[in-house]
């Protein structure tokens, strides 16, 4: 974490303006890089599991091998640090400080974080803590306007996401390609894709990412449908791009969704949302099954949810250079105030243009 010249301010502006558990680690600037990188992760283990696969054969022990890491990872999580937004929010300050000044220490400001006590903390926090309620439960996502129109734009994006890219992986040997070699392309072609989502999630925005990657990555699956069974090299060149806009579609899921929710209530709405992409991982296949009897039903199906979802997400807030709200009253308020600019922003419009028709029809009576 880089932190500024300015010792006490440099810990205060890395906390609490430059805010998922991830998130609130990572300062703004390079916020969309990071979260993309360890996307990549993911996209490495596919390219892995191709030769995995290939030397473990026997599908019993392939799943054993697979299976095994997470109990190491699982133990790991003990020793993450917790969010110090959150903890404090909680009233473990005092939690909240110790993971501070080992932070600071990790950058080699050691001197800088001894000077922090859990007064400066709270006292920097103290509007977002007056506003805090006990405990929060899911419920609390769907209790006021705005928060309950990003619950489910969020919940339908994730489901979707997920559900069309299970059910393109699913049916890689339809493709006739060699299930290796598809995986090991349906796998690289996420490293360009991306690639192009860090430069739109920067420059472009988190609504125009997610919601362009999923409309063209529905309207790919879908155009796929009238190509001819003879030209699979097209057929899988059509998919792969598919699959490249999903997996751009599933980076920004994450950030966009982990930018919307506030810190009381962030990791509730991560929860809700993943759950509804295993849900989708889970239907995923029970489409598939619908070509039984409409060959092109399960495509058209994953197109068509894909496209729906991606007009979904030109519905939610915009996140670009936005700090993370900390509670459901700041979401909220928010709204508001753009929703004013907004109007105001109209008013000014119809105004001047009210204006020059005036003054068009006083030129014309001269």
């Amino acid at each position: 974490m880089a932190l500024s010249e300015k010792p006490l301010e440099a810990l205060l502006v890395h906390l609490f303006t430059h805010n998922d558990k991830n998130l609130e680690w990572i300062p703004m600037k390079v916020r969309t890089a990071v979260s993309t990188y360890f996307n990549y992760s993911y996209t490495f283990g596919q390219l892995i599991l191709v030769g995995i696969a290939f030397a473990i054969q026997h599908w019993r022990w392939l799943q054993f091998t697979l299976a095994t890491p997470f109990y190491i990872f699982f133990l790991s999580s003990w020793w993450f640090p917790e969010s110090a937004r959150w903890l404090i929010l909680q009233n473990k300050a005092d939690v909240a400080l110790k993971h501070l000044k080992w932070v600071a220490k990790l950058n080699n400001k050691e001197e800088e974080g001894k000077t922090l006590t859990t007064a400066i903390l709270k006292s920097t926090m103290e509007k977002e803590l007056s506003n805090i309620k006990g405990k929060y439960s899911v419920l609390d996502l769907f209790k006021t306007p705005i928060m309950c129109k990003i619950a489910c734009c969020t919940m339908l994006v994730w489901f979707s996401t997920s559900f069309a890219y299970y059910g393109l992986a699913i049916d890689l040997q339809r493709f006739g390609v060699d299930i290796y070699l598809i995986q090991i392309i349906f796998g690289a072609v996420d490293i360009p894709a991306k690639l192009l989502g860090v430069v739109t999630l920067s420059y472009i925005g988190r609504r125009f990412t997610q919601g362009t990657s999923l409309i063209l990555a529905g309207s790919i699956v879908i155009i796929n449908i009238f190509i001819p069974k003879d030209m699979q090299a097209l057929r899988t060149s059509l998919a792969a791009i598919g699959k490249g806009c999903l997996a751009t579609a599933f980076s920004c899921c994450y950030l966009h969704a982990g930018e919307l929710y506030p810190t009381v209530v962030r990791q509730t709405g991560m929860g809700l949302v993943t759950t509804m992409a295993r849900f989708g991982a889970m239907v995923a296949p029970v489409v598939k099954m619908t070509g039984d009897y409409i060959a092109f039903l399960p495509m058209t199906i994953y197109g068509g949810m894909a496209i729906i979802s991606g007009i979904a997400g030109f519905l939610l807030p915009e996140t670009l250079n936005i700090p993370l709200p900390d509670t459901i009253e700041e979401v909220e308020n928010r709204a508001k105030r753009s929703a004013e600019k907004d109007a105001d922003s109209k008013k000014d419009e119809i105004s001047l243009q009210e204006t020059f028709t005036s003054k068009t029809e006083a030129d014309h009576l001269t």
